[in-house]
């Protein structure tokens, strides 16, 4: 038995290897829900898109947010969302995750032609006119709102329990403090990196016309089947057809060089996570500027400590004179001078100490002096 390109080949028989099902929900332009449990050879034969496209999704792996155009499907993976998009049908994977449930319902309410839902709440001037944008710009629209909403609101709960600990940690300096600090600062990190890749994705969309124009399913769609239900009369006189067929191509291609319509959309969505990601870097700076702020704070306890040391240095070797002259004196040795001068010990005692005092203050003095000490 052997594994030839995904085929298990045994006795001169070959049959697809046994693949790991995955959990799909199937939402159409109708708004009908189907949940499906299949693997992804029969996802790749539904929507006719390559293996390679499905890696960007595949569980197993790790890839940053992506909108992949093809030629009949938009493969998009954005945090939890991972999903393939059609002309007419969506397939949205893991439906039962708790941040996916509430897109599977917004997607049936706003997929259906002729919902006046999504109209009602962007507050349309004619609430009688129906989306005529295409499928699968309404199933985007739908994904780039939550994707937005969804990061909008982690930044939301990340500052509200940021702020109030960076204020608190600079009052009070304390280790329970420094640690809540550092488990915010690195929360912010990765979800500033999480923002900046789905904004660099939108960047990327919005800087080449031709990704964008790969969005354009339906019209993709409608430009083939006008093509392939040409009238053949017209290929009877070259000339006309000629003419014809170069009118043709230059239509299609004028119309695949229009992508206002999924511009303006993705531009709309850009600003959001734009702002979104500007209050992460406005955080980022509050808690960089909370960290200078208490290193400045532990430098000046540092100075301080040192000062101290100088001080208490200074002090010792003073006194190291006192004890010098004590010890001189203390000598139990026998000199003819020790008889009769019993009232020098009092005049020894001042003046040693009198020297040891000026001797810290010239110390102290000269340290301030050099400014190797506060005032």
């Amino acid at each position: 038995m052997a594994h030839i390109n995904g085929y298990v080949v045994a006795a001169g028989e070959k049959k697809k290897a046994s693949q790991p099902s995955w959990n799909w929900v199937l939402i159409n332009a109708t708004g009908e829900t189907k949940a499906l449990d299949v693997d992804k050879y029969a996802v790749m034969h539904r929507v006719q898109i390559h293996a390679r496209d499905l890696r960007i999704i595949d569980p197993n792996l790790s890839y940053p947010s992506t909108i992949l155009g093809r030629e009949r499907a938009i493969v998009l993976n954005l945090e939890h969302i991972k999903a393939i998009i059609t002309s007419d049908e969506v397939l949205l994977r893991d439906p039962s995750h708790e941040n996916v449930i509430p897109i599977v319902k917004e997607l049936e309410r706003r997929l259906p032609v002729g919902n006046q839902a999504h109209h009602a709440a962007h507050n349309d001037a004619d609430a009688g006119e129906e989306d005529e944008s295409p499928f699968e710009f309404r199933a985007l629209e739908v994904f780039l709102e939550a994707i937005c909403s969804f990061l909008a609101a982690r930044t939301t709960e990340l500052e509200t329990t940021a702020y109030p600990a960076l204020d608190e940690l600079t009052s009070k300096i304390s280790s329970g403090n420094l640690d809540r600090v550092r488990k915010l600062k690195s929360a912010t990190t990765r979800l500033t990196a999480r923002v900046q890749k789905v904004r660099d994705e939108l960047v990327h969309l919005l800087d080449d016309d031709d990704d964008m124009a790969d969005l354009y399913l339906s019209r993709k769609l409608s430009c083939a089947c006008s093509m392939a239900s040409s009238p053949n009369f017209y290929l009877t006189s070259p000339t006309i057809g000629s003419k014809i067929s170069r009118a043709s191509v230059a239509t299609v291609r004028e119309d695949e060089n229009d992508v206002e319509q999924l511009e303006m959309l993705l531009e709309a969505y850009f600003m959001q996570i734009d702002s979104t990601l500007n209050k992460l870097t406005t955080l980022r700076e509050y808690v960089q500027d909370t960290d200078d702020y208490i290193s400045i704070q532990m430098d000046n306890r540092r100075n301080e400590l040192i000062q101290l040391e100088v001080v208490l240095g200074s002090g010792t070797v003073c006194s190291a004179f006192y004890s010098l002259v004590a010890g001189i004196f203390g000598m139990n040795i026998p000199y003819t001078w020790n008889d009769n001068h019993g009232y020098m010990f009092k005049w020894v005692c001042i003046v040693t100490g009198a020297i040891c005092v000026f001797s810290l203050v010239f110390i102290m003095s000269y340290a301030r002096f050099k400014g190797l000490m506060g005032s």
